[in-house]
């Protein structure tokens, strides 16, 4: 798999919503499961800088073609962001920098965690494969779940909206899923990021949103058969990857979520996932 960088930074744009009827949303509200989810969707594209941050501070900073990516990729998920505000917006509801500084307020400066990414890279270069990794899965859940919101919503309106975004997301899919395949060629890189991913990955925004809210979003996007389906097509492209066979990770945490809904309690939940991801 080869990724032109060249070819995607002369498309670099913020998102095309000009001719999204945002006042449709006023007009024929959204129910209140799909707004949480955007609620979700909103903080976490937002907070890609942070991301951003984390992954500089590694050895990646090192390689032009991630570098020229990463900082189109976190200006593309800016703009998904804002776009997903303007729905939110018409709710009623906080968005952009309102919204963004109440979430950072919330979950801190965390800079307990870009320490750990700084400790991984001076230990092992790998850490640039893992993140690619990670990144990939990542961008195809995400992406994922906007067409699975797109298609649950039954507004015509946050359809276009959505796909539109998830096209995006799909060229964020090939530069990471490009970098994960030739990193994951070394067998050490394949060994290291099948056993972070076994015992730390989580749904993008996990770190970032209450635990309550990134069950919300799995059950209501990944349960049902429609559900099911996109869960296991996702861990068949994980496990198309150099070492990834055989993981099952997206259909384990939604079999787990999905399972656990009716007899946890949130508290329960978050104490459960707190174990996990110690």
């Amino acid at each position: 798999m080869k990724f032109d960088i060249d070819a995607y930074l002369s498309t670099v744009a913020p998102l095309d919503d000009a001719d999204i009827d945002y006042d449709a949303f006023v007009d024929q509200p959204l129910d209140p499961d799909t707004l949480r989810c955007l609620r979700y969707m909103h903080d976490v594209e937002h907070h890609t800088t942070c991301y951003l941050r984390d992954l500089l501070v590694t050895s990646a900073h090192d390689d032009p073609e991630v570098t020229s990516f990463l900082a189109m990729w976190a200006y593309e998920e800016f703009w998904h962001g804002e776009a997903i505000g303007r729905v939110l917006e018409r709710h009623g509801e906080d968005a952009g920098r309102t919204r963004i500084e109440a979430t950072r307020r919330r979950v801190g400066r965390d800079r307990l965690r870009t320490l750990g990414f700084i400790a991984a890279s001076s230990i092992t270069d790998h850490i640039v494969a893992i993140s690619m990794t990670w990144g990939a899965i990542n961008e195809w859940t995400t992406q994922a779940g906007y067409l699975r919101l797109a298609d649950t919503a039954g507004h015509p309106e946050l359809a276009r909206l959505l796909r539109r975004i998830a096209r995006q997301e799909g060229r964020h899919i090939d530069f990471y899923a490009a970098q994960a395949e030739q990193r994951l060629a070394d067998r050490g890189a394949q060994r290291m990021t099948r056993l972070a991913l076994r015992h730390k990955w989580q749904p993008v925004g996990s770190n970032v949103m209450p635990a309550e809210e990134t069950d919300h979003l799995v059950r209501h996007l990944f349960d049902g058969e429609d559900g099911r389906e996109m869960a296991a097509r996702i861990d068949r492209r994980i496990h198309r990857l150099p070492g990834l066979d055989g993981l099952g990770l997206v259909d384990a945490v939604r079999r787990s979520t999905c399972r656990s809904a009716s007899s946890v309690s949130p508290r329960a939940r978050h104490t459960r996932r707190q174990l996990v991801t110690a």
